[in-house]
């Protein structure tokens, strides 16, 4: 019996060895081709819109993030404003640069560079209505666009009927219209 018990004992004790072994050489070791990189530090980005002439809160403007690190471009990343007008964006390394483009509804497109230096960055934009192009012929700074909000296109003309396929024509050919014939006035006798 104590025979038997000294063989289990060591059976055990070699068993919880080869474990030890095979957990610490199964690590990710160099060798194995697989090494665990820890994420980058990340920065908190803050976007607030508000309109220009009167401080209120714009919802739903859309905040477009386009992040560069080195050289390398790390993508696009649209996010729309909440009701309280902030955009945050959570997922951009600290050190990169990145470009800031606001779009919203009869406001003129805001955009500005920024480096991202620290682990936080708060930003307020300031949405203006659109303003006259910039000329080196005659002075537009701060003059009103003649062309307001919206959709300035003009009317489409009415096109033709499309052509239909084959030899037929484009138009029905004209029909004669049916005789008519003159209706006598029908006289009631007296009876």
């Amino acid at each position: 019996m104590q025979l038997y018990r000294s063989r289990m004992l060591g059976w055990a004790a070699g068993l919880a060895m080869v474990a030890g072994i095979v957990s610490v050489t199964g690590a990710q070791q160099p060798e194995h081709g697989r090494k665990y990189k820890p994420l980058p530090d990340l920065s908190h980005i803050v976007v607030t819109v508000v309109k220009g002439y009167d401080g209120k809160p714009m919802p739903h403007a859309a905040v477009v993030f386009h992040a560069t690190m080195n050289g390398r471009d790390d993508g696009n990343l649209e996010v729309k404003t909440d009701p309280e007008g902030k955009a945050t964006i959570d997922v951009i390394e600290v050190g990169s640069d990145v470009s800031v483009q606001v779009i919203a509804n009869g406001f003129a497109t805001y955009a500005q560079n920024i480096h991202v230096v620290g682990p936080e960055k708060i930003l307020e934009v300031r949405m203006m209505r659109p303003r006259e192009q910039i000329s080196q012929y005659q002075d537009n700074i701060d003059k009103a666009a003649d062309l307001k909000p919206g959709v300035q296109e003009p009317p489409n003309h009415v096109l033709p009927p499309a052509k239909p396929a084959g030899d037929q024509p484009l138009t029905p050919p004209p029909s004669t219209p049916a005789p008519q014939t003159p209706q006598t006035p029908q006289t009631s006798s007296p009876q």
